[in-house]
Parts: C-alpha cells; structure tokens; sequence
C-alpha cells in the first residue's frame, strides 16, 4: 500500500493552497478531489486584503492577472471610506474562484503535487503512526496510507464527520439563489439593492458579457433540494422583485443555499485536521468564508509541514486550533450580524443608520476594517508590548539590504521559512543554528509611529518576536517556534 506524507481533501482553493504550503516544505503531498474535473461554479468573487497578501507572500498574486480592488467597504452594506484609513484594507473585487482555482492548480503542478480527481474518500480509519484512507473512483475502490489527513472538503465534509468530530450548527432561517448568466445586462448591483420586506438584489458584472444575480426573499426555502432548482425560478423571482426581464439570458450556473452557520468543536482529531468551510461554515458573504479559509491554510501548512519532517517543537501543531478556532467563532459571530444588517427588514432602519454613524468614524472604521479584509487579527503569540506582536508584518515594508538594494518583506517570505530581520550583525549571528528554517537577514526599514531593530516573523507572515518590546529574547523565541537550533559540528567530526 503507497503511503504518503499527507492527503488533503478537496481541491477547492483552500486545499490547493495548503497542498502547496506543504510541498514548499518539501512535504510528500497528495491532494483527493471526488469532482472528475475543475467546476466552473465562482460561488465566491475575490477575497479580502489579508487573503491576498497571504497570496502575494507566496508570489501568487500575479498568477492572477490584472485584479480590481475595492476602495469603499461596507459591513452589512452599510458603507464606510476606507481612504480615511492609513492602511490599505480594501480587498479583491470580482474575481472568479474559477481563476483562483486554475493559478493555484497551476502552482501545484510546478511543484510536483499531485490533484487525484474522481477520487472520493469513503473512510479513514486510523492505524499506529498514520491513516489509512478508503476510496472509491470510477475505475473501482482502493486505500492509501498517510501519515496525516486534512478535510478541505467543505461545508459538508466528509472528512469531519468520518472523524466523528462534533459540530455547532445554527439553522437556516432563509434562502437565496444564485445565477451566473449571459446574454442579458440587468442594472449593476454589486453590493445589493434592499427592497421592501427583507428582500434584496444583486447584479455584480463580471466581464465579457457575464453578470452574477442573487436574489434574497424570505419566501425561498431555508432548506433547498440539491440541484432541484431551475433557471426558470430564478428568473420569475428576479421579475417579481425588479420588475425587470432576465429570461432570454444564458445561464452558465446556478446555486440554491440556506443561511445555515457551522463550527467544528475541534480542528484536529488526532492525525486528522480540518480547514476552509469544514471547519467553519458561513453564509455566502463577502467571500469571508474563502477568505478565512485561506489563512487557515497559511497558518497551518508550516505547522504541519514541521511535525511531519520531525523538528516540530512541542505543542506547534496544537496551535493550528488554538490560534484558528477563535478566528472562526469570531467569523461567524461577525458574519451573522452582517447579515441582519444585510439582509433585514425595514425594522433595522435604525439599526443601519447608528452603525452608519459610527463608520463615519476613524477609529470605528478602522475596527470594522480590520474585520472585513483580516487585518485586524491578532494572535497570542509572545508576552510583550510591541503593537506588532501577533499582528501580521507588512509585507510592503520596504528593505535596504546591506549591499544597498531593495526589497519588500512579502518578497523574502517567498519560500515559505520565517524571516529575521535585523539592523545588526550580532544579532543576526545568534539566529544561526537556525538558518535552515529562517531566512536571516541584515537591513535598514521604517515603519512609522514603531521602534523596531528587529523582528522575528512566522512563514505565515505574523510577527513572533520583536527587539525591543518582547519580554523573551530571540533564542526562546526561535526555539518555541522553529525548535532546537542546529548545533555545527567542529571539522574533522
């Protein structure tokens, strides 16, 4: 039976970016998907700021092609400037998860990571040192031993409930539909158009004659029957709530949802994990749910990657959950009250109006911000009093190398190792027994409003450590996170 290092589940974008976390690591990774070939379902349009510096990071984003960013936020579709923020937080804006999907996949196959479609996992069961995995495709069954399983399957994963791990779930209380078409040009409506009763509209053009609608209503079932929806329907919805024709369009797709919420009690079950939707599943909005599930994936792989090669220090993999899972009660919790705002009834009007207020606000919207695009997130990562401590570096910070050019902290996070960056060779020198994990580098930066001489930070782009304004010095630091340093041999031994 082949064994390998670890099998993802689901080759949606999460699991793509986790797969590729791990082969960068140089990890023996395989990635199971039960769909034969690629959907051409976009069911999230872009993803937050966050979400694309985790891209960039990696020197993704560029895969991507020419990408439209968003200038205005909103929370709820109440708006706010995001110009009066010193920070930009504005997201990628109509971007097809088809693309993200197929650059991603791209990435992959330059790394070597195999993509098994049509091969979906009927059982796992665990077996001294790793797991076995059952699975069925359409030329028969077969199993295949790993050392560790990651659910990237979804909402209704399948890898979480063969795990047996328990959910919370909150019920849905309504439903939406969704289409993508062509051939038709409704009115633009790209973060919603309330109507009367609770009902709204969405028409987001996507390009080259396409266009996505979303109709709200609370007439819709909160529960619908899988691929029993028709074109047809959403049409007369559509027509009845806009007036409007969208009949004669050509529907590329179409999706019936409820609003149903769910968190896994754990993300980690043994040598069993879950990221993405399987971990924490939210209501289509904003694409928050791809773009959290996104940094589940950057957060994890380095973990991961280290427990598998054997130079994880201990506890590192523990704080996938720990450092994730308040992230997704956070997600939900934020996303559930977005959703009264968005889609509640003339009985929210002044609901609306106060929050509007308040964003008028600097320091409001800046919260607010920071929840919407994630960078807002902070972890408990050291004691210490440094405002960058568990907040994520900036990966536009410019470097002056000690050669004299230029770089930008995103650019040395390129390969997947933490970073040291240091003004001063001393402290560069008590880094070395760990430079096969941590890219040290001298340099001069600045980053206004900080002291800062330097700094320690994760793969996945969050601060660990900083000189001066952490309480433990660098050496704990690197060993907490990196593990024992490599100790040189003397010559001739």
């Amino acid at each position: 039976m082949k064994t390998t290092d670890v099998i993802v589940v689901g080759a949606g974008p999460v699991g793509l970016m986790l797969a590729g976390e791990l082969r960068l690591a140089g990890v023996d990774v395989a990635v199971y998907e039960r769909l034969p070939a690629p959907t051409q379902e976009s069911r999230a349009l872009g993803f937050n700021r966050r979400a694309a510096e985790s891209l960039d990071q990696r020197g993704l984003l560029p895969r991507l092609g020419a990408v439209r960013w968003g200038p205005m936020g909103h929370f709820g579709g109440v708006r706010f400037d995001l110009g009066m923020l010193e920070e930009d937080h504005s997201g990628v804006l109509g971007l097809s998860q088809t693309r993200t999907e197929q650059a991603l996949g791209e990435w992959l196959a330059e790394l070597g990571v195999p993509v098994r479609r049509g091969r979906e996992v009927t059982g796992l069961r665990e077996s001294g040192e790793g797991v076995v995995v059952s699975w069925a495709g359409p030329d028969g069954a077969g199993e295949e031993s790993t050392r560790w399983v990651v659910g990237c399957d979804g909402a209704g994963s399948t890898v979480r409930e063969l795990a047996g791990i328990p959910t919370l779930v909150w019920e849905p209380t309504r439903g939406m539909y969704t289409a993508e078409i062509t051939g038709v040009s409704p009115r633009p409506r790209p973060i919603g158009e309330r109507l009367p009763g609770g009902r709204m509209v969405v028409c987001t053009p996507l390009g080259g004659g396409r266009c996505r609608v979303v109709v709200h209503d609370p007439a819709l079932p909160a529960r619908p029957r899988p691929g029993a929806l028709t074109f047809a329907e959403v049409a007369e919805v559509w027509r009845r709530l806009t007036g409007e024709s969208i009949d004669e369009a050509q529907c590329l797709w179409l999706w019936a949802s409820g609003n149903s919420s769910a968190l896994a009690d754990t993300y980690r079950r043994g040598r069993i994990l879950l990221a993405g939707d399987a971990a924490h599943e939210i209501p289509p909005l904003a694409a928050w749910g791809l773009s959290a599930g996104l940094q589940d994936a950057v957060n994890l792989g380095w973990k991961l990657a280290a427990t598998v090669q054997g130079r994880a220090p201990e506890g590192l993999l523990d704080t996938y959950h720990g450092e994730r899972h308040p992230i997704g009660e956070q997600l939900i919790r934020n996303a559930r009250a977005a959703a009264k705002l968005y889609l509640g009834d003339e009985a929210m009007d002044p609901v609306r109006e106060v929050v509007g207020e308040l964003l008028a606000h600097k320091d409001a919207a800046e919260q607010t911000a920071g929840i919407v695009s994630g960078l807002g997130i902070r972890y408990d990562l050291a004691r210490g009093t440094h405002p960058l401590l568990g907040r994520r570096m900036p990966p536009d910070t410019a470097l002056t190398l000690a050669d004299g050019s230029q770089t930008r902290v995103g650019d040395l996070l390129r390969t997947g190792r933490g970073l040291l960056l240091t003004s001063d060779d001393a402290t560069a020198a008590a880094a070395d027994g760990h430079r096969d994990r941590v890219h040290v580098v001298t340099a001069a930066w600045s980053l206004p409003g900080t002291a800062l001489d330097a700094v320690l930070v994760r793969p996945d782009g969050y601060v660990a450590w900083t000189s001066p304004g952490t309480t433990d010095d660098l050496a704990q630091a690197l060993e907490h996170w990196f593990g024992t340093a490599r100790v040189r041999q003397p010559a001739g031994r």
